[in-house]
């Protein structure tokens, strides 16, 4: 017994041994800034070198100061470059890729008027130039393609895309998208082929489907298709494989009925005939082996015997789950797709309420009571990650359950790497000074609890961490990722220090 105890001990261990894998932290970065007098932008980039953007306003002045900083994979100083910003303008966002990074002011004034900036990484040259589109209302999130700007942006109550060339200080909107409000457009920029990619969902109320179009880096539209489910599902949104124009997969959420909820996956291969119609995959949420895994067990078995029962019958049970979809990555010899499952929270009055359990929704049908109902945040409690071979089949699924994950806007909480074994994958995100981590290899189950805390230095001195706040996590090369913050620090002697920091987080 002795001898067969031993062997089986022996025989795990190499399990326990692949599947324990704690990050380290070699490098800390801190910056002497305060959060209630700073914003800093983080921006990794491809060449294993990370970009800040830094708004401070220094001491008693009211004129915040900007600068681009450039640090190099060890987080050594490379540059620190002022950015000079016409008083009247404010930051509104940030990006970089290779070799440049990128800030864009809106005017405080006048809604239309921006001024963006550019760094070269190369030289460290900073250029930029004011414009006036005249008719931009907003603009939601920035990205760059081959050194060009694609800001989606609201016009008169449609979605459209603003395009800026620095090199020519030129600017235009794009008649290749131009949808009404409400929509949504994913953007993919994909440096391989030197193409823009845009996923637009569009619903009449009852059925919803999707646009793909392709855009050059200039900004002219090469292609464009739609997608539609048959069968009374409507595709609510998708996402674009990287790489291959003529060979892409798309994968993203469908609905049964209600374009907000989602009912599971589909995913498909993209021929390079856009007159061929393509092939859709879907994976309904109850027949995926861990997207319960939130639940308690009894729970999550009776949902699952209810939907076979159902699907048995001829009919499907109806689900209603918010998805936010991140963007694909290559993994082994397919693409690896994560969403996360969320749900808005409100307040009314001096009341709070939301909803956390099968099927988070809006609360109007049934609470006429409520007259007034305003939107106090989002909560996500889990992460779905897939795997999809190249032609949208489903290989394997697995659930990341989160805590303690609230924010205020709807952004990306949950991050992720491949490791070095190419076989598995992490993910994190930051919970204060916690970073919460889970090791995926493809089905297995494995546990959602592991955490490390964020290093307060690489030296090993004994610190404590009084305050964490506006943290985060963000995805850079290889198995790593940059942790970023602002904390108040108490050394073991002398007084605690208010910084802005960078960890790098390390799964080699």
């Amino acid at each position: 017994m002795l001898r067969l105890s031993t062997l089986l001990l022996l025989l795990l261990s190499p399990l326990a041994l692949r599947a324990q894998l704690t990050p380290t932290q070699p490098r800390r970065l801190e910056l002497p800034l305060d959060p209630g007098t700073s914003d800093v932008r983080v921006l990794p980039l491809a060449d294993t070198t990370v970009a800040v953007f830094v708004e401070s306003t220094a001491g008693s002045s009211f004129r915040p100061e900007y600068s681009f900083q450039h640090f190099d994979r060890d987080l050594r100083p490379l540059r620190n470059l002022p950015v000079k910003v016409d008083r009247e303008y404010r930051l509104v966002q940030a990006t970089a890729a290779a070799p440049y990074a990128f800030a864009l002011f809106e005017s405080e004034y006048v809604a239309s008027k921006f001024q963006v900036f550019r760094l070269d990484l190369r030289t460290g040259e900073v250029e930029g130039f004011l414009f006036d589109t005249k008719t931009v209302e907003d603009l939601y999130d920035l990205e760059v393609l081959d050194g060009k700007l694609f800001a989606t942006v609201q016009v008169q109550r449609h979605l459209t895309v603003l395009h800026i060339d620095v090199d020519q200080e030129e600017f235009r909107l794009l008649p290749a998208v131009y949808e009404s409000i409400p929509t949504e457009v994913t953007f993919l920029p994909d440096s391989a082929t030197q193409r823009a990619g845009y996923v637009v969902s569009q619903s009449n109320g009852f059925l919803s489907r999707l646009q793909i179009k392709q855009l050059s880096a200039q900004g002219q539209l090469l292609a464009s298709r739609f997608i539609q489910a048959e069968s009374g599902r409507g595709l609510i949104t998708a996402q674009l494989s990287p790489g291959d124009s003529t060979q892409r997969l798309v994968a993203g959420t469908y609905t049964l009925r209600d374009p907000r909820y989602s009912q599971g996956l589909f995913a498909s291969n993209l021929p390079g005939d856009p007159a061929l119609r393509p092939p859709l995959r879907f994976y309904d949420f109850a027949v995926l082996k861990h997207f319960f895994d939130f639940m308690k067990p009894r729970r999550a078995a009776r949902l699952r015997a209810r939907s076979a029962e159902l699907r048995a019958a001829g009919r499907e049970l109806r689900l209603r789950y918010r998805i936010l979809t991140h963007r694909m990555i290559p993994f082994r010899d397919g693409y690896v797709l994560v969403g996360e499952v969320y749900y808005p929270q409100y307040r009314t009055g001096n009341s709070y309420y939301g909803w956390s359990g099968m099927a988070p929704r809006y609360y109007d049908s049934y609470r006429s009571n409520l007259t007034q109902r305003n939107l106090d945040g989002y909560r996500s409690t889990h992460a779905v990650v897939c795997g999809f071979d190249r032609y949208g089949t489903l290989l394997w699924d697995n659930t990341f359950v989160l805590k303690n994950v609230e924010q205020n806007t709807l952004t990306e909480t949950v991050r992720l790497r491949p490791l070095a074994d190419g076989q598995r994958l992490v993910l994190a995100y930051l919970d204060k000074d916690k970073l919460r981590y889970k090791i995926v290899d493809g089905t297995t189950t494995s546990p959602n609890d592991l955490e490390a805390p964020i290093q307060t230095n690489a030296e090993g001195k004994h610190e404590k961490t009084l305050d964490t706040e506006q943290q985060g996590v963000l995805p850079w090369y290889g198995s790593r990722f940059l942790t970023y913050g602002y904390q108040r620090v108490r050394p073991e002697h002398g007084s605690a220090r208010q910084v802005f920091f960078l960890n790098v987080v390390a799964f080699d």
